[in-house]
C-alpha cells in the first residue's frame, strides 16, 4: 500500500511539475506535431514532400480538405513550415484557402504567425480572407503586430486587411501593438492611416497605452498626428493623470505642451475626435481650469512636486493600477486567455 501511494505522490509530482513548466513556457507560434499522430497526407504536407502530396492527391479522392486529429487541414500544415510549394500545389486542387483549425485560426493566420511571408503572400494572391477572425476575434494583422513583421504586415494591408479590426478585448492592431511594446509596428501603423482614437474595452485610448508604457516617441508621433487628449477611461482618467500619477515628468509636459499648441499637428485631417466610436460618446473631457469637476493635476517643473496632496495622489495611482489590469497575455499562439485570473501590470 505504502508502494503504491508512494509511486501515486511522485506521478503527482511530476505531473504538477510538468504543468507548472508548460505555464512558464513562452508559446510557439506553430503547432506541435508528432509525424507519428499524422495520416500519410498530412505528413508529406508537413515535411513538404511535394510528389507524394500530387500523388496522393491524383488517386485519393476528397482529401485535399482532409482534417487531422486536431481539424487542421494539410494547407494549415504546410503554412506553419513554410512549404510554399505544398501549399501552391493544394491552391491548384481547389483546396479551401479559408478552412479553420481547432482554435478558429485559417492557413493565413498560421503563415503569419510563423512569419511564412511567401505562403501569406501565396495565399492573399489566391483569394484568403485577410479579415477572418479565431476563436479571440484576432484577423491575421493581430498576429502580424505580435510578430512586429512590418513586411507581412504591409502584405496584408494592401490586400484590404482591416487595420480597425478589433478582438474581443477591444484591441485594434494598433492598441494590441502599443499595449505589446511593438514601437515599430506601432509607427507602422500610424503612418499608414490607423485610427489614433480607437479606445479599448475599458476606454483606454493609444495615448494613455503609450503614456503608461513609457513610449516618448509613441506619444510625440500620437500628439503630432493630433490625437484627442482629453478622453477619458472607465474610471475617469485621462493620459496627462496617467503620466502624472506613474512619474513620468516628460510624458506629461509633452502632453501640456500639446495642450499649450507648443507641438504641431502634422496631420490635421486626423484631428477629428473619432466621434464615430461608438465606445468613446459621452467621455470627452474639458480642458478648461474653470470646470469646477475637472481634475487638474499640475506638476510643478521646478521641483517635480504635484498641487494634489500624497495622499490623493497614492488613491489615485491605486485606481490606476486597477484601470490597468490586463485581461489576457497575448502572445503567437493565443490571444485569448491564458491565466486563470487578471495579471496586473507593474507601475513602473
Amino acid at each position: 500500500m505504502k508502494k503504491r501511494l508512494a509511486k501515486f505522490v511522485s506521478w503527482v509530482g511530476f505531473s504538477a511539475r510538468q504543468r507548472a513548466r508548460r505555464v512558464c513556457e513562452k508559446p510557439v507560434p506553430g503547432y506541435h506535431v508528432h509525424k507519428s499522430e499524422l495520416k500519410e497526407f498530412h505528413r508529406a504536407a508537413y515535411l513538404g514532400a511535394s510528389c507524394t502530396v500530387e500523388e496522393l492527391l491524383s488517386c485519393k479522392k476528397n482529401v485535399v480538405d482532409s482534417r487531422d486529429r486536431k481539424n487542421r487541414t494539410a494547407l494549415h500544415l504546410a503554412c506553419t513550415r513554410g512549404q510554399s510549394s505544398v501549399v501552391a500545389l493544394l491552391i491548384q486542387w481547389k483546396c479551401d484557402l479559408n478552412a479553420r483549425d481547432e482554435e478558429g485560426k485559417t492557413a493565413l493566420i498560421k503563415a503569419v504567425q510563423c512569419q511564412k511571408e511567401v505562403c501569406v503572400t501565396v495565399l492573399l494572391e489566391h483569394g484568403a480572407d485577410p479579415n477572418l477572425v479565431d476563436d479571440s476575434q484576432s484577423t491575421a494583422l493581430h498576429y502580424a503586430v505580435l510578430a512586429e513583421d512590418t513586411s507581412i504586415a504591409a502584405e496584408l494591408l494592401r490586400y484590404k486587411a482591416d487595420s480597425e479590426a478589433m478582438n474581443k478585448y477591444k484591441y485594434t492592431p494598433l492598441l494590441l501593438a502599443i499595449r505589446e511594446n511593438r514601437e515599430e509596428m506601432a509607427k507602422f501603423l500610424i503612418e499608414n492611416g490607423a485610427n489614433i482614437h480607437a479606445v479599448d474595452k475599458l476606454q483606454r485610448s493609444a495615448l494613455m497605452l503609450a503614456v503608461y508604457h513609457d513610449s516618448p516617441d509613441i506619444v510625440k508621433l500620437l500628439l503630432e498626428k493630433g490625437v484627442n487628449a482629453d478622453l477619458l477611461d472607465v474610471h475617469g482618467q485621462s493620459a496627462e493623470q496617467y503620466a502624472s500619477y506613474s512619474g513620468f515628468k516628460h510624458l506629461y509636459q509633452l502632453i501640456v505642451d500639446y495642450r499649450a499648441g507648443k507641438i504641431p499637428n502634422t496631420s490635421p485631417q486626423n484631428s477629428d475626435l473619432g466621434q464615430s466610436s461608438e465606445n468613446i460618446q459621452g467621455k470627452l473631457q474639458l480642458s478648461g481650469k474653470d470646470d469646477e469637476e475637472e481634475i487638474v493635476v499640475e506638476l510643478e517643473t521646478s521641483n517635480g512636486g504635484c498641487t494634489d496632496s500624497p495622499k490623493n495622489i497614492e488613491q489615485k495611482s491605486k485606481k490606476i493600477r486597477s484601470d490597468l489590469e490586463v485581461e489576457f497575455s497575448p502572445r503567437f499562439e493565443d490571444i485569448s486567455v491564458i491565466g486563470t485570473s487578471p495579471r496586473i501590470m507593474p507601475m513602473i
